[in-house]
């Protein structure tokens, strides 16, 4: 893993990984696969991440979908929990100390700090790119928006 301790401080280290990104989803429609690979990605190349990955929207609640770390919750509600709050709403949710946020799901005790980004494509919800860390304040505002332009591209890139 390169060291991307940067990444946060400006968007510089976000052009690098999206260009990486859209090389490595670049050929491939297939929903699934890109999720996967996205959230290997992601999960190897942001420093300070216990979890990375999908949660899908099926019949008004998110399902697991591909990710990176730990077992991980299998259903969540719209409005519950970050990524719950996320899918509601339609607006990225940063985080910065999960224990304070109403309503939080500890499906890993080891995070601290979450950022969730909706998925959105052709004004329908697809469900949400979740991030853990164990470290609190882990994502900046530079963070939301890199990771925001990563989740373009892969929508861009993916048949949904």
């Amino acid at each position: 893993m390169r060291d991307l301790s940067d990444v946060g401080k400006d968007l510089g280290g976000y052009e690098l990984l999206a260009a990486q990104l859209e090389a490595l989803l670049s050929g491939e429609r297939d929903f699934i696969a890109n999720a996967s690979q996205f959230s290997a990605f992601i999960f190897h190349e942001l420093p300070d991440l216990n979890w990375a990955g999908f949660y899908l929207c099926k019949d008004e609640e998110l399902v697991l979908g591909p990710f990176q770390g730990k077992v991980a919750c299998v259903r969540i509600p719209f409005g519950r929990g970050v990524c719950g709050a996320a899918a509601q709403t339609r607006e990225t949710q940063r985080v910065e100390d999960v224990h304070a946020f109403a309503g939080h799901i500890a499906c890993d005790s080891a995070s601290n700090s979450e950022l969730v980004i909706p998925l959105v494509k052709n004004d329908q919800l697809i469900g949400v790119l979740d991030l853990d860390s164990p470290s609190l304040g882990r994502f900046s505002p530079d963070d939301q928006r890199g990771i925001e332009r990563l989740a373009e591209i892969f929508l861009a890139a993916s048949d949904c």
